[in-house]
Formats: C-alpha cells, sequence, structure tokens
C-alpha cells in the first residue's frame, strides 16, 4: 500500500513538472509569435530592437517598482558609482556660461599631477574648441572620460592669461569616494558621511574610523540621510563593525530564492562606543539595512525621521546584447524579522508618490502623524524595546525637517543655480585673496563672514535669473542663505568634506546627536539599559 501511495505521489509530480513546462513553453512561443507578426505583417515599419526594450520594460514594470531594465549602452555608467571608480582626467567640474569650469583637481590624479588647478577653465579639447552651446554633461563625460593610458591635450585659460596653456593629461583610473567626509565635531565625537554603499565603502570607513580615533574619538555620529544603498555586501560589511561576533546583521528570503542569513563573523572596529545614527526619507536599501541591525541590536540610537522603505533584493541578470536586468528575487528583514519593504499593492505609480504623502500627512513636522498598528510590534534582541515593522525604519528620536529655511525664495534659489553661480565668479576673483587671508580652511571657517555687500551682488545674481525677491522669506532663511553660500565657497577653494563641515553648525540633527552623545544618563535610557 506504501509503494502504491508513493507511485501515485510521483505520478501526480511528474504530472505537474509536465503541465508547467506546457505552460512555460506556451508563454515564450506566444510572446514570439506576438513579436514575429508585428515585424512581418505591422501596416507601418517598426523598430523591433526599442519595441523589444519597451515590452521589457512594461512587463518588470508590472512586477514590482525596483525590478528594472537597463540597455547596454547605460549598463557601466549604472555600474561605476557602485564599482567606486572610472577612467578618466580626474577633475570635478561645473558647466559655466557654456565654459567647462574645473572645480577640483582630484588629489593624485592626471590632472592635479599636470598642474591643472581649481579655477582652469577648459577651452579646447585636443585642439577643438569646447565651449558654447554643445557642452553639457554629456559632452563633457565623452570627451574627457575614456580608457586608462589614453591621452588628452587640453587648452586651459587660467585667471587673467591670454594665452592659452597646453596641458597633455594621461587618463588613468579615478576613485570614486563614497564617504562625502569625517571630522571631529568635538573632542570625543566623531561625524562621518557616507553617500552610498559602494564596494570600497568598508576599506574607506575604516580608514575615517581609524582616523578619527587618532585624534581622539570615543563617539561616533554616522549620517546614512539620503543614502539611497548600494550593494547588500557592503551594508553586511558595514554592520559587521559594529557588532561582536555571531549576530545578523539582515536576511533575506524570496519564493524562489531560500532563506539566507548575514552574521556577522568577527569582532567589527567600533564595537563600544556611543553610537548615534541619522536617517531621513532618503535612507534607503542598504541604509536602512545597517540602521536596522543596528537598532534590534540596541548597539545605537537612530535620529531622524522614517527611512523611505525600500527591502526588495535585485539581482542583476546579463541580456545576450550585453544589457541587463535587475529582478527583485528576494526581501530584506531585519534581525528581529521586521520586513523593510513597504507595501506597493497599489501599483508602482502610487508606491513613487508616497514621500508626497508623507508631507501631506505631516508626517515631516509631528511623529504623533505617524499610526502603527500593534500587529507590527517586534522587540529588540538585548534589552527588549519596543519597535515597529510595516515597511522603513522608524528612528528613536524624532526629528522634524527644519523650517527655518525651507522658503519658496530658497528653493528657487537652489532650483535655479544661483548659489553655484554666485559662488564660482566669488572664488574666480577671491582665491588668491581668501588663500592669503586665511590660509586654512579652519581659520576660513572660523573668521569668514558673508556681508551686506556679498548678499547684494547675490541678490542681482538671483534676479538676473528670474527669481522673484521676497524681502520676507530672505530674513526667515537669511542664516541658511549665509551658510550654504560660506559652505559652497569652502568646497570650491578645498573640496567637498568642507562644505559638510560648515553648513553643520545650522544642523539640527547633528546638535541633537551631539547633546545625546554627551549625556550618558539619556543614551543609555534611550537603550533601555
Amino acid at each position: 500500500m506504501k509503494r502504491l501511495s508513493l507511485i501515485i505521489l510521483l505520478a501526480i509530480s511528474q504530472l505537474c513538472f509536465a503541465q508547467n513546462k506546457v505552460k512555460q513553453s506556451e508563454t515564450t512561443q506566444k510572446l514570439a509569435t506576438t513579436m514575429y507578426l508585428i515585424d512581418n505583417f505591422y501596416v507601418d515599419s517598426t523598430d523591433m530592437p526599442k519595441l523589444t526594450e519597451e515590452a521589457i520594460i512594461a512587463m518588470l514594470k508590472s512586477l514590482d517598482p525596483h525590478s528594472a531594465y537597463i540597455a547596454a549602452k547605460d549598463v557601466q555608467k549604472a555600474n561605476e558609482e557602485l564599482v567606486g571608480s572610472f577612467e578618466g582626467i580626474g577633475v570635478t567640474f561645473q558647466i559655466l556660461r557654456d565654459t567647462i569650469l574645473v572645480v577640483s583637481a582630484v588629489p593624485g590624479g592626471p590632472s592635479e599631477k599636470v598642474g591643472i588647478m581649481a579655477g582652469d577653465r577648459i577651452v579646447t579639447i585636443d585642439g577643438e574648441d569646447a565651449f558654447g552651446k554643445k557642452v553639457n554633461n554629456e559632452y563633457v563625460t565623452k570627451h574627457l572620460r575614456g580608457q586608462k593610458g589614453t591621452k588628452v591635450v587640453l587648452g586651459i585659460k587660467r585667471g587673467d592669461d591670454k594665452e592659452l596653456i597646453d596641458f597633455e593629461v594621461v587618463r588613468d583610473k579615478i576613485p570614486l569616494n563614497s564617504i562625502n567626509t569625517y571630522f571631529m565635531v568635538d573632542k570625543k565625537i566623531g561625524y562621518i558621511k557616507l553617500d552610498k554603499f559602494a564596494q570600497q565603502s568598508v576599506d574607506e570607513f575604516e580608514n575615517a574610523l581609524e582616523a578619527l580615533k587618532l585624534q581622539g574619538m570615543q563617539s561616533l555620529i554616522f549620517d546614512l540621510r539620503g543614502n539611497s544603498g548600494g550593494y547588500l555586501q557592503t551594508a553586511f560589511g558595514l554592520g559587521n563593525e559594529f557588532l561582536g561576533s555571531d549576530k545578523t546583521v539582515v536576511f533575506t528570503e524570496g519564493l524562489r530564492s531560500p532563506k539566507q542569513i548575514f552574521a556577522t563573523d568577527h569582532n567589527g572596529s567600533f564595537r563600544e562606543g556611543r553610537l548615534v545614527v541619522l536617517i531621513d526619507e532618503g535612507s534607503a536599501s542598504a541604509s536602512e539595512i545597517v540602521s536596522g541591525a543596528i537598532q534590534d541590536w540596541d548597539r545605537g540610537v537612530l535620529i531622524g525621521r522614517r527611512s523611505f522603505g525600500k527591502g526588495l533584493v535585485q539581482r542583476p541578470f546579463n541580456l545576450p546584447d550585453g544589457a541587463q536586468i535587475r529582478l527583485t528575487t528576494a526581501r530584506y528583514y531585519t534581525p528581529t524579522g521586521r520586513c523593510i519593504q513597504r507595501s506597493y499593492d497599489k501599483g508602482s505609480e502610487d508606491y513613487f508618490k508616497e514621500m508626497t504623502k508623507r508631507l501631506e500627512h505631516g508626517e515631516y513636522y509631528h511623529a504623533d502623524s505617524i499610526k502603527l498598528a500593534d500587529s507590527l510590534k517586534y522587540y529588540t534582541l538585548r534589552n527588549n524595546r519596543t519597535v515597529y515593522g510595516g515597511g522603513g525604519i522608524m528612528p528613536d528620536i524624532f526629528m522634524p525637517v527644519d523650517t527655518t529655511y525651507s522658503t519658496k525664495l530658497f528653493t528657487d534659489l537652489v532650483r535655479k543655480n544661483v548659489f553655484n553661480a554666485y559662488c564660482i565668479d566669488y572664488v574666480l576673483a577671491n582665491r588668491e585673496k581668501i588663500n592669503h587671508d586665511y590660509q586654512t580652511f579652519e581659520k576660513f571657517n572660523k573668521k569668514f563672514d558673508i556681508d551686506d555687500t556679498m548678499l547684494e551682488d547675490f541678490k542681482q545674481v538671483a534676479e538676473k535669473k528670474d527669481i522673484k525677491w521676497n524681502d520676507e522669506q530672505f530674513e526667515r532663511s537669511k542664516n541658511w542663505i549665509k551658510l550654504r553660500i560660506k559652505a559652497i565657497i569652502a568646497q570650491n577653494i578645498w573640496n567637498i568634506d568642507k562644505f559638510y563641515q560648515v553648513v553643520m553648525k545650522e544642523d539640527k540633527m547633528i546638535e541633537r546627536a551631539v547633546k545625546l552623545l554627551n549625556s550618558k544618563k539619556e543614551y543609555d535610557i534611550l537603550l533601555g539599559q
């Protein structure tokens, strides 16, 4: 009888498998037949490669918001930022009045080696004019990037010199740093801002951490605001830095992807000091993995606003023509089992309107506007604190959007690029004076002030860009306008990390983090210790 039952079960299994194969075959044939019919019988000529791409895009869009198709020509560019490097001449540039302006030369890069400096204007490339209406970001990328070892000759206009200076630059591999800045906030508190989870991020983090420890760091502010994620393996590696051995950082699971647990395999390089992680609605995916693990293990305090809620795992699949599909194959879960992904049942369009909905509901301004069901309750693994699932990571301390600068005037000034336009011209005219008067960034940061004459000049630039000036809004945003001007000037004179050191003075989240880290009693109470 048992043998007969086994035979029946095997027969049913084989029948189901055969039926599934038939269904798969029919589906494949149906799609291929449709493409054949269009190609051979449609009333007009058709672009079949384009039609195929549109069909793939439409199919993926119907699955979830994050499965995506990347055309062959875009694959390298899509991977560059996360791979952490590209090949080119090594400059940061801006386009100023149809001219390529060098904002900075990458330290140790090909351009710096031959003597190209911040403030130089690239007027010719390989003997051809490189200015005018044709110059845009795509043009610059096409002409300045290129294979390692290839040469390009740049005609540089420097200051008021009438003659161009020719520089022959040999392209090389240029690193793309994922850590925007790190510095000491005070004598004991360090700050690290991570922009993305790239291949080299763990090494960058360890180097930054070591440098801060040498300066006396005991506590850390780890800033993940606006960080949209990156590689899962990098998120795991960074989680490893904060937790002891054999601690789950994240696990993944899908219908056809068995449960996979990512657990720490060594003691992290910062597992003891006080830790604050900053998150907001722009913190997604890998950012949510790290912040969720830190919260679930009661390792540190999260300050900010509810994170984005992107917890779908995309696996890349290459297509025959070099294009790539990034297909969702699993979901992320925090160590307590919270699903990071928020619902997308109403479709992708509704899903991507979520941030607008949060604004309309008042979530950016009032913590009590967020209603969470008791069914979404989870409990942390060390101290049994209550945390919530349901998509995204809820911080331990809510911080509203700072409305002191969120005026329409300020938004328009940013949107129409007034800050950059004014600051670039100011630095071009005053670089030598600033270097002479202040010599170091520290002295500049302490003593340089945006005076009334500068603000009047700034206003004139704004009006030339059709900004409707509003005195009442200006007074509300004045401190932030002055601070942003100073920060961009610092960025243009030194580098991008100095921008963050300047704006930190008015950053309410950093201010709250410093206050918490300097209060052991409050810190311990928040973590349930």
